[in-house]
């Protein structure tokens, strides 16, 4: 990914800071797709351009914040998500965690700062794009999954899978038996596995709803492993056991 194919969308409601921004990601060779000061005008800016990266002002003075602006453009949209932040308290920090973005740049800020969180951002999404070319080819069928392995496909049964962790690029199948782990990330394993057997439980977990021993407040546990639930997700797997 060559730098002068990055574009950056700048969501900043002071206007000098946002000029500023622009000014000094245009000189260092990225593409600028737009100043807005609004949260509910990146959504639809998203949408209509694609940028590569979102730079979001985290304490937006509009009706969305920049937490609950980034939430919405990630429901639909893949996108690589820095902040900007003159508030650096724990409680902010922790919300803020929820949407996974991939660095932090404290106001006020240098252009060397600039430069080189931008440049770590765009290596980490070239290497997740080469991932992504690498990843593990897999066969799901309605009871079992076929995984590549030493140059064969090889069979597991999706009623002995246990849950389904991420690790930055890779899965880990969980079975009672055996770990398998595979190229590709969590959320192709969520598109591939049956909605009726398997659900999303936390940004780094999906289980096999059928293998769950014990719910509580914040976790869950399978066969004696303990799996955080995300806040996000507790209500549709409260739904879903109540219809199995």
């Amino acid at each position: 990914m060559e730098k002068d194919k990055v574009s950056i969308l700048i969501v900043e409601d002071d206007m000098i800071i946002a000029a500023n921004l622009s000014i000094q990601l245009t000189s260092l060779g990225y593409e600028v797709t737009g100043i807005l000061p609004r949260g509910e005008e990146a959504i639809i800016h998203v949408i209509e351009n694609r940028p590569h990266i979102l730079l979001m002002d985290i304490n937006l003075k509009g009706e969305l914040s920049g937490i609950e602006t980034a939430k919405a453009i990630q429901k639909n949209n893949n996108i690589s998500l820095i902040y900007l932040t003159a508030n650096s308290d724990d409680a902010t920090f922790n919300k803020a965690k929820e949407t996974h973005p991939k660095a932090f740049i404290t106001k006020p800020f240098n252009k060397l700062v600039l430069q080189r969180t931008i440049a770590l951002v765009v290596e980490q999404m070239k290497d997740e794009k080469e991932s992504s070319k690498n990843a593990q080819h897999i066969e799901v069928l309605e009871d079992r999954i076929f995984v590549r392995h030493n140059g064969r496909m090889e069979k597991l049964l999706l009623e002995d899978i246990l849950y389904i962790e991420a690790d930055r690029n890779y899965c880990i199948l969980i079975t009672p038996k055996i770990k398998h782990i595979l190229t590709c990330t969590l959320k192709v394993m969520e598109e591939k596995l049956p909605k009726s057997s398997f659900v999303r439980v936390h940004r780094s977990f999906i289980i096999n709803i059928s293998k769950l021993d014990v719910l509580a407040d914040g976790h869950l546990e399978i066969g004696r492993n303990v799996i955080p639930i995300g806040k996000s997700h507790k209500e549709l797997l409260l739904n879903r056991i109540r219809t199995v």
